[in-house]
């Protein structure tokens, strides 16, 4: 964990705006040598983020759900997913604060939790009691650790934050770890006469045989390990935020002239409208020396640089890579190029059906048949791509009917019409007489050429 999250620091500060970049301080602004504190602090809280990594998530996690998510569950009711929390969050935004963290971290995770079901003792009695399995959200830096057998995960450690009565008018969060095995469970918390030791303070059994735990993942690189991929446009920003503060104080000392007194000693000098400056010397001048404006320009020149390489690594996200595959596969599998998200994408769908699997096993039902299928057709460009299909049908390179299921995929057309009847239609359609032209027609030419 600890490689993986040694970059989370910088991403929470990105994602926590300008506020959160002057709080992380040095670590993000470092101090010039022999900058002093006053100078420094004046620095710090002039800075101002430029948003171009947050704005790339939220822009890009926003993308799948462009249209609502095709969800096939049998066994789960509809109402769970429209609460799929139980504090109100339907499925598509869970879905989608999960998305957020992956981009952003590389990594998150769901636990699909039960109620305890104290004093309930009958099917009945829990449909009353509202007893059922929902999803819990964990943060990178709420995961701990966890141990693995094979390939079957046997413990789990996570942070949590639970809120406890504080008196009889108020509340206070404190800290506690939760540790999960198969069919168990336990949680620890602060010893408050040792703030050193954590002791055990509550336990108890599950009827699943495994941890309901589904990692979420960015760049997946091996099972609870993931990457940001746009950790390069994170350093990017970041760099981006140093060179501005730079800009913005070169700026500020350029607005300002020094004044340069020559021929003055050691004699008092004041400027105002009310103030005259006098001297014996004769050779005593006075004037302003201004910024030639040369440095201003070049780190505004490097700052532009830096955003356009900025939006270039933020698009590499939906910019289409060809995957390692044959023509043979290619033909055979529909495969073709697929940008990076759309692969996240396609991943984060098979953790969803996992996360909707656990739930239906804590109910003692089939997992069989939970499909989800996310929108993945962001990275086409209606306005600019249908003319140049429109022309492809017209020279002959693709058939109709692949004209109409490339419309209907771009969204041209409604989503309900079918070929068959489309082309029904355009058989009955009567169809117009081809027009002719005066130069190609010797009917229709007033003055035909000799042949």
């Amino acid at each position: 964990m600890e490689a993986q999250s040694a970059s989370w620091p910088m991403i929470k500060a990105l994602m926590g705006g300008t506020a959160a970049m002057r709080a992380a301080g040095k670590s993000l602004l470092p101090k010039w040598p022999g900058e002093d504190d006053d100078s420094y602090n004046a620095r710090l809280q002039t800075s101002v983020l430029y948003p171009a990594f947050r704005h790339t998530v939220m822009v890009n996690s926003a993308k799948p759900f462009a249209k609502p998510p095709n969800v096939v569950a049998p066994n789960i009711p509809e109402d769970w997913l429209k609460d799929i929390d139980q504090l109100g969050m339907p499925l598509t935004a869970m879905a989608n604060a999960l998305l957020i963290l992956a981009l952003a971290y590389g990594l998150c995770g769901v636990l699909v939790d039960y109620p305890p079901a104290g004093g309930v003792r009958t099917l009945a009695d829990e449909k009353k009691a509202s007893l059922r399995p929902y999803f819990v959200r964990y943060d990178p830096q709420q995961i701990l650790g966890w141990k693995m057998q094979g390939k079957k995960l046997m413990q789990l450690r996570l942070l949590e934050s639970v809120e406890v009565d504080d008196g009889e008018w108020s509340t206070k969060n404190i800290e506690q770890v939760r540790v999960l095995t198969p069919g168990a469970w336990q949680t620890y918390r602060q010893d408050p006469n040792d703030k050193t030791k954590w002791v055990l303070f509550d336990e108890g059994k599950t009827s699943l045989t495994e941890i309901p735990w589904v990692f979420f993942y960015g760049n997946r690189l091996g099972f609870g390990q993931g990457e940001s991929p746009l950790l390069d446009q994170a350093s990017q920003t970041v760099e981006h935020y140093q060179s501005r503060s730079d800009q913005r104080n070169v700026l500020h000392v350029a607005r300002v002239p020094i004044l340069v007194a020559i021929g003055f000693g050691d004699s008092e000098i004041k400027i105002g409208a009310s103030s005259a400056i006098t001297t014996d010397n004769k050779d005593a001048s006075l004037e302003y020396t201004e910024h030639t404006g040369a440095a201003i320009e070049a780190g505004k020149q490097s700052l532009d640089d830096l955003e356009d390489r900025m939006r270039a690594t933020g698009a590499e996200l939906i910019n289409q890579q060809q995957s390692q595959t044959t023509a043979t596969q290619i033909d055979a599998e529909g495969d073709a190029a697929r940008s990076l998200l759309q692969q996240i994408v396609e991943q984060f769908e098979e953790s969803i059906e996992q996360a909707l699997g656990f739930m239906a096993q804590w109910m003692g039902k089939s997992s069989a048949g939970i499909e989800v299928e996310l929108f993945k057709a962001y990275e086409q460009a209606p306005d600019t791509d249908v003319p140049t299909l429109s022309g492809a049908q017209k020279a002959g390179a693709i058939s109709k009917q692949t004209l109409f299921e490339e419309l209907k995929r771009r969204d041209v057309l409604a989503p309900d019409r079918n070929w068959d009847e489309e082309l029904a239609r355009i058989k009955a359609d009567p169809q117009p007489e081809p027009t002719k032209s005066a130069d190609t027609d010797p009917d229709n030419n007033p003055n035909p050429k000799a042949p």
